[in-house]
C-alpha cells in the first residue's frame, strides 16, 4: 500500500496552490495522510477529490469549517500498520519519550507543525515521521513530503522527497 504523507499546505496564506508534484502522489497513492494545517477547506475538498482514501487532522491554522470535518487526532490501520495522526507534538527536545507515552499502541505517528521534516523511532519501536511542507519551507533548504509502503505490519521505502 503507498502512502502519500503531507502537512502544512498553508493554501492560499503562504502558497497560492498545492504543488502539482503532491498532487500526482495522492492520484497514485492508495492513501493521503495530511497532518493538519491545510487553512483553507478547498484544499481537503481538492485532495478528497483526487485521492483514493484522505485520512487528515486539523491543525493550529485551520478554522471551524476544517475542525468540522476533521479530528484533532487521527488513528487508522493500514496494511496491519498501526498509524496515529496529529498536527502539534511540542517541542523537539523529548520528542521521543513524550511521543511513546502518549502513542503506546502505535506504529507510526505522522506529525507538521514545524515544517521540518522528522524520522525517527522511539525506544519503544514507534516511529516519528514529520514531512515538512511542501508550500512554506522556513528555515529548511527544500519544500517537501514523504511517501512509504505499508505491507503485511510493517513499513519500508520511506523517501523525504524535494520539490525545489
Amino acid at each position: 500500500m503507498r502512502v502519500l504523507l503531507v502537512s502544512d499546505t498553508h493554501v492560499a496564506r503562504r502558497a497560492k496552490a498545492v504543488p502539482e508534484q503532491v498532487l500526482v502522489e495522492a492520484a497514485v497513492a492508495d492513501v493521503v495522510i495530511h497532518a493538519g494545517d491545510w487553512v483553507d477547506v478547498d484544499v481537503l475538498d481538492l485532495f478528497e477529490a483526487s485521492s483514493h482514501r484522505v485520512v487528515g487532522v486539523y491543525g493550529n491554522n485551520d478554522g471551524a469549517d476544517l475542525r468540522a470535518r476533521l479530528p484533532e487526532v487521527a488513528r487508522v490501520e493500514l496494511a496491519g500498520v498501526r498509524f496515529a495522526v496529529v498536527h502539534e507534538t511540542g517541542p523537539a527536545e523529548g520528542r521521543e519519550r513524550r511521543c511513546a507515552a502518549r502513542y503506546p499502541d502505535t506504529d507510526v505517528l505522522v506529525f507538521g507543525h514545524s515544517h521540518i521534516p522528522w524520522d525517527t523511532v522511539t525506544d519503544t519501536g514507534l516511529r516519528l515521521l514529520n514531512p515538512g511542507s511542501p508550500t512554506d519551507r522556513r528555515r529548511q533548504p527544500h519544500h517537501t513530503y514523504m511517501t512509504l509502503t505499508a505491507e503485511a505490519g510493517r513499513i519500508s521505502d520511506v523517501v523525504l522527497h524535494n520539490l525545489d
